[in-house]
């Protein structure tokens, strides 16, 4: 009689580490919900269509949201295409978090992308931070500090810029 148990057992933890854990593919789910709201009700229904529009949703997307779309062959310099994997699911009203499962068994990269953590401009002392970060803060905002060498030179630029970036 402890023989079934110990099966059910095994595939109970077989099922469960397929399952994604609690934020895992935060990028891949979010960009999903944000193209499927793009979309309108006969172009879900064909996953030809929807892979087409998932081509020109890509082309707007920076940083991480690039990066999947890289990784999905929805970028013209992808070196690999699995649209399949993310478009038949969907035509199918497949959740996000779904597809996404699917498509980490296809490649793991895709789940391993994480959104990086916002600074909190109003709280954090700005001179704490190193000057990656000060770039990194000019980046998001799509801003550059030209001919910057020092670290001063970055917080002034920063602090010329922030009211027209911060919410006050």
């Amino acid at each position: 009689m402890e023989f079934p148990g110990f099966i059910l057992a095994v595939l109970f933890c077989a099922i469960s580490v397929q399952a994604l854990k609690e934020g895992e593919c935060e990028v891949c789910i979010k960009v999903l919900d944000k193209f499927r709201n793009t979309l309108s009700d006969d172009v879900l229904k064909d996953h030809k269509k929807i892979e087409k529009e998932f081509k020109s949703f890509c082309k707007d997307l920076k940083n991480k949201e690039n990066r999947f779309c890289y990784y999905l062959g929805g970028l013209e310099e992808s070196a690999t295409g699995i649209l399949g994997e993310m478009s038949k699911p969907m035509s199918w009203s497949l959740p996000s978090d779904k597809i996404c499962e699917k498509l980490k068994k296809k490649d793991t990269q895709i789940c391993e992308l994480r959104y990086d953590v916002q600074i909190d401009l109003k709280t954090v002392d700005l001179k704490k931070l190193k000057v990656r970060d000060l770039k990194k803060i000019l980046n998001d905002w799509g801003e550059d500090c030209e001919g910057c060498i020092e670290k001063s030179e970055y917080l002034k630029r920063i602090e010329e810029l922030k009211p027209r970036h911060t919410e006050l």
